[in-house]
């Protein structure tokens, strides 16, 4: 019978350290599921890059949550000149396509970077330039 007692014991201390794993395991992931807050970025503006090449450049909201918002969108569109073969990069507001679009919601897992657009750069300036600022 004592035998039956000290095998019952080791079952019962099995389980007490199964149970101590689990919730020491749960603890950890719960722990990277709470949210955090969003990024903070240093100037107004911000270039996005996509996985899909495409640029986008704009104030962005929400950067490090699962619902990222890219709000007075715009992107470069590169013209040439069938005369003279120059090419010439024009920054476009987006909003005046077919569909009107406004605010742009963005796949977390589709974006590769981002940058804060310099408040000189030639980005910033061609956006104060549209604003009429």
């Amino acid at each position: 019978m004592i035998r039956n007692q000290q095998g019952s014991a080791a079952v019962q201390v099995v389980w007490i350290l199964t149970g101590i794993v689990v919730m020491v395991v749960a603890l950890l992931l719960l722990k990277d599921l709470k949210p955090r807050p969003p990024v903070a970025f240093a100037t107004p503006y911000q270039a996005v890059l996509l996985t899909n090449g495409t640029a986008y450049f704009g104030k962005l909201y929400g950067y490090g949550t699962p619902r990222p918002v890219l709000k007075e969108v715009y992107y470069i569109v590169s013209q040439t000149n069938p005369e003279t073969k120059q090419t010439n990069n024009v920054l476009v507001r987006r909003g005046k396509e077919l569909h009107e679009p406004g605010d742009m919601h963005l796949n977390p897992n589709q974006i590769l970077c981002v940058e804060d657009v310099g408040p000189n750069s030639k980005v910033a300036q061609l956006i104060a330039q549209q604003q009429g600022h």
